[in-house]
């Protein structure tokens, strides 16, 4: 477990062993979320990473003749 100050302007550094294991480079985003008492920060996947996460599935929808 990592521990981080705010400074004056409400700012955290994330600790580079976690930048690291998560792959967080500088311009990447993350989603500010307040659950219960406690922030949670989730990065968000680049646009870029999420190429062919579909390649493979199964596109035909079966559909009944009448409605063809």
């Amino acid at each position: 477990m990592e521990v981080v100050t705010v400074s004056p302007k409400y700012q955290v550094v994330i600790p580079l062993s976690v930048r690291q294991s998560l792959g967080i480079k500088p311009g990447y985003k993350i989603q500010v979320i307040l659950y219960e008492n406690r922030i949670e920060l989730i990065p968000l996947q680049p646009i870029k990473k999420m190429r062919g996460f579909l390649k493979g599935i199964d596109t035909t929808i079966e559909r009944d003749a009448d409605r063809i």
